[in-house]
């Protein structure tokens, strides 16, 4: 198989009451757009399964995973995360979980790779919260650890909310760098401490934003030294994102996920990357913006011929 690896399941969409405001359409309209586009082919999709429960109890207590995977979640608890339980989003929520996980190895073997889900990173060990079920990043860090991939994961995370959970999960974990570029005055009202956050002010447009991420990465990159990267490629700092703050246009975005996916890549550090946030009435607008990370991973891909 040639080209980017893209990692899709029809199991990502799970039906949901209408209206209700979390976008589920966009995963598999976006598998849908990549391939009529030609950005990707489909030989180049992978299909995850869900991982044992084992795995996810690698971040997540038992009592909660077992009462979430069961219906028995109490009503508070689920308010919090914000979607309504159905046997059809358990299972969606674990796939995606196995997308991100296969999305990470499939990156150590080929350079980069990307999930069109994942990026829960609210999702903290004994709760959910903000449309976050389980923590995909954290589980996957915590897997290819675990299973001796890797010694050290960078996970950058540019989703525009602070990955809370995830910067609580791997608090005392020496072995996860956790980086959070995020919108300073948007949810979680109660952030939490990752390894570095870098707090953005509201209304921040391309130019300064763009400049904050090659000020960063770069070094990040030499002082992490991580055998893989765990990208967050948020869309929700598009300047029309319904839940945003944040002021990018789509060549910004475009920009943003190219520069990430090329300076890793060129110092040789292999990157996996999840689509994140993206919250627009505009379901087109939107799923176009989430393909602009596959897009610029496609370029970057050809370009350094991996």
């Amino acid at each position: 198989m040639s080209g980017l690896p893209v990692v899709y399941h029809s199991d990502y969409v799970a039906p949901l009451p209408s209206k209700h405001r979390f976008p589920m359409p966009k995963f598999g309209l976006l598998r849908d757009l990549l391939i009529q586009e030609g950005i990707v082919s489909l030989d180049q999709i992978y299909q995850p399964g869900a991982p044992p429960q084992s795995w996810i109890e690698e971040v997540h207590t038992p009592d909660y995973v077992r009462a979430y995977c069961t219906g028995t979640l109490d009503a508070k608890a689920q308010r919090r995360i914000g979607l309504p339980w159905s046997p059809n989003l358990v299972k969606r929520t674990c796939t995606a979980v196995g997308g991100t996980i296969l999305t990470a190895k499939l990156a150590m073997s080929h350079g980069i790779a990307c999930n069109t889900a994942g990026g829960t990173h609210h999702a903290f060990p004994a709760y959910g919260s903000g449309f976050c079920i389980f923590n995909d990043l954290a589980i996957a860090a915590r897997i290819l650890l675990t299973q001796q991939h890797v010694n050290r994961i960078l996970i950058f995370d540019l989703d525009v909310h602070q990955g809370d959970g995830t910067a609580w999960i791997f608090q005392a974990e020496p072995r996860v760098f956790t980086f959070s570029m995020h919108c300073d005055v948007n949810f979680p009202r109660q952030k939490q401490t990752s390894d570095l956050d870098v707090p953005l002010a509201e209304g921040l447009e391309d130019a300064a934003y763009l400049h904050k991420v090659h000020t960063y990465l770069p070094d990040l990159l030499s002082q992490v030294k991580p055998d893989l990267v765990l990208y967050d490629a948020g869309a929700d700092i598009h300047v029309r994102d319904r839940l945003g703050k944040l002021a990018l246009s789509n060549t910004g975005l475009y920009e943003r996920d190219r520069t990430v996916l090329a300076t890793c890549v060129a110092a040789g550090y292999p990157v996996a990357c999840v689509i994140g946030g993206g919250y627009d009435d505009n379901m087109i607008d939107l799923v176009y913006r989430h393909s602009l990370l596959h897009r610029a991973a496609a370029e970057v891909y050809r370009q350094y011929r991996l």
